[in-house]
């Protein structure tokens, strides 16, 4: 595959996640899209698809070989747990765990916290303690 296709690819991918369509995320790494990729902007499919609580994009794309984390962006974003922990996004949580996803990593880009102080400053008490069970440690 050329640099200019992949490049294509992954663009493509990164907005199918975005906008949650599972088929044309399916679609694109069936055509060889890399799961493991950013835009541009340095954001990946994953990332998108964390913060939109899209559980099922997430399963298929850590299926595929995405990095659970993997940080996004290049100033403003964060890790797929952190993003979907911010939210509330339970399930979405509970799959990044399921696939490895580690609770405790902070964000380098962004804030520097960790999954469970996104939680628990949303408040997402259901997140909170599903990441406390996975082993989150609060700041100490």
């Amino acid at each position: 595959m050329t640099g200019r296709r992949r490049k294509k690819l992954s663009r493509r991918l990164v907005g199918a996640a975005l906008v949650g369509d599972l088929a044309q995320v399916r679609a694109l790494l069936r055509a060889g899209a890399p799961a493991e990729t950013a835009d541009a902007a340095g954001t990946t499919p994953l990332y998108q698809a964390s913060v939109n609580g899209a559980a099922d994009i997430v399963r298929v794309l850590l299926a595929a070989g995405a990095s659970p984390d993997t940080e996004s962006g290049i100033g403003s974003e964060g890790t797929p747990l952190c993003a979907a922990a911010c939210w509330g996004h339970t399930e979405t949580v509970r799959a990044l765990l399921e696939h490895g996803a580690e609770p405790n990593l902070r964000e380098d880009h962004g804030t520097g916290w960790s999954p469970l102080d996104w939680a628990a400053r949303g408040p997402h008490p259901d997140t909170t303690e599903l990441l406390v069970a996975a082993g989150a440690r609060p700041r100490s």
